[in-house]
C-alpha cells in the first residue's frame, strides 16, 4: 500500500478504562508517521467517530485504541462500512481475541495449552461455586491492561475478587494459576519475533506494574533454551492462525517448569509507545520504532475484501 498523499488517521483515546494508555500509544504512532514525512492526523475517538474520519478525509486508519470499542471489533466494523482500510485483525478476529472466554474455548478445541478454567455470570448470584483449587486468577472476560484482575491465594479472598471483576464485566473467567515465566511473543505476521520475558517486581503484573517505570524488568530476547523457544513460537503461530490474526499482534503466555507454554491471550492491538513490548521485540529483530509503524500500516486492509 502506497502512502504518498494519503491521510493516515491515528485513532486513539476512546471510551474504555484504557483511555490514557491508548493516548500514549496513539501519540507515539502519530509522531512516527510525521517523522516519516507522511500526512497523519490524530483522532480522539468518541461517539462522533464516523463524522470525524469523514471530516478529516481519512484514507487509512491506524488503530491505537485499547479496550472496549477499540479491540473488540466495534471500530473495525465501522471502518468496514466506511471502506477505510485499518490496521490489525478484522471484525471477527478482534471480537474473538478480545473475549477471553471465547478465546479459551477456541484454544481448548484446538488443543492449544491453556489453564483450566470456569466461567461465572453476574446474574447467577447463587451459582458461584468454585471447582478449581487455589491459587486462581479472576478476570473480567472483556477488559485489558489487567483491569479488574485478581490473583486469589485462599478462599477468604474469593468473593471480593469476584465482586471486583463483576464491576467490569457480567461474565467472569476464573483460571487455575500457572506458576512460571510470563512471556510475550510479538508476531510479524506468522513469524515470531524475539520473545520478551516479563519480570514484575511485585507478585502480580497488574496495571501499575505495566505502566509505572521501574516496576517491571524486561529481558529481550528471553533467556530460554532452544527447545523452549521453539515450543513458545509454535504455540504463538497456532494462536495467530486459529484466531485469524493479521498484522503484528502479541501472544502472551506462561512457560511452566515442565516447559509447557500456557496461552493467556492474543493481544490484537499491543501498546505502541517507545517502551512497549512489541516495539521492544521489533527492535531486537532489527526494526526501529518508526519503521515498525510503517510496517503495520502496510498490512492495513479491509477484512471482507481479504
Amino acid at each position: 500500500m502506497q502512502f504518498k498523499e494519503k491521510v493516515i488517521g491515528v485513532l486513539m483515546g476512546g471510551l474504555s478504562p484504557e483511555r490514557e494508555v491508548s493516548l500514549a500509544s496513539g501519540n507515539a504512532v502519530l509522531e512516527a508517521v510525521k517523522r516519516k514525512g507522511l500526512r497523519g492526523v490524530g483522532i480522539d475517538v468518541g461517539n462522533d467517530i464516523s463524522f470525524a474520519v469523514n471530516k478529516n478525509k481519512v484514507d487509512i486508519a491506524f488503530i491505537a485504541l485499547h479496550g472496549v470499542y477499540g479491540e473488540d471489533g466495534s471500530i473495525q466494523g465501522l471502518l468496514e462500512y466506511e471502506k477505510i482500510p485499518y490496521t490489525g485483525p478484522g471484525v471477527l478476529a478482534s471480537a474473538l481475541a478480545y473475549d477471553k472466554v471465547k478465546s479459551k474455548e477456541i484454544f481448548k478445541f484446538n488443543k492449544i495449552p491453556t489453564a483450566d478454567y470456569q466461567v461465572f455470570y453476574r446474574e447467577e448470584k447463587n451459582k458461584h461455586e468454585l471447582k478449581l483449587n487455589f491459587p486462581i486468577v479472576v478476570k473480567p472476560s472483556n477488559q485489558g491492561s489487567s483491569i479488574g484482575v485478581s490473583i486469589v491465594m485462599e478462599e477468604k479472598e474469593w468473593i471480593a475478587a469476584l465482586e471486583l471483576a463483576f464491576r467490569y464485566s457480567k461474565e467472569i473467567l476464573v483460571e487455575k494459576f500457572i506458576k512460571g515465566k510470563l512471556l510475550a511473543v510479538g508476531m510479524n505476521g506468522e513469524q515470531p519475533m524475539p520473545i520478551v520475558h516479563i519480570k514484575p517486581k511485585s507478585e502480580f503484573y497488574d496495571y501499575e506494574a505495566k505502566y509505572t517505570r521501574g516496576k517491571t524488568e524486561y529481558t529481550c530476547p528471553a533467556e530460554l533454551s532452544t527447545k523452549e523457544i521453539e515450543s513458545c513460537e509454535d504455540v504463538a503461530v497456532k494462536v495467530y492462525r486459529v484466531l485469524r490474526g493479521n498484522g503484528m499482534p502479541r501472544v502472551d503466555l506462561i512457560l511452566d517448569a515442565d516447559g509447557v507454554p500456557y496461552v493467556l491471550e492474543m493481544n490484537t492491538i499491543p501498546g505502541m509507545t517507545q517502551t512497549s513490548l512489541l516495539p521492544m521485540a521489533a527492535k531486537k529483530s532489527g526494526i526501529e520504532f518508526d519503521d515498525l509503524v510503517i510496517k503495520i500500516l502496510k498490512l492495513a486492509q479491509l477484512n471482507y475484501e481479504g
